[in-house]
């Protein structure tokens, strides 16, 4: 598993340290972003979603459908 360094705050890290065991910790941690990264994926869904269904904003991108077939080839990156 790799390691990552992070930085906090003395008063984080020494609270940390005062309720969390050793060897409790990167799993301790590991659980933390792992709920918070749920929880952004999960706001990112849903606004995407939210812009699938935004009634005006997919009248105002049927115009665009027209450069679709316009000729124009493709770069690749």
């Amino acid at each position: 598993m790799p390691k990552v360094l992070i930085s906090m705050p003395d008063s984080v890290i020494s609270r940390m340290r005062a309720l969390i065991p050793a060897r409790q910790r990167s799993r301790f941690i590991a659980h933390l972003v792992e709920d918070e990264l749920k929880k952004r994926e999960a706001q990112l869904f849903q606004a995407a979603l939210d812009v699938e269904q935004d009634e005006t904003l997919n009248a105002e991108m049927k115009d665009w459908d027209v450069t679709v077939d316009d000729g124009v080839e493709h770069e690749s990156w």
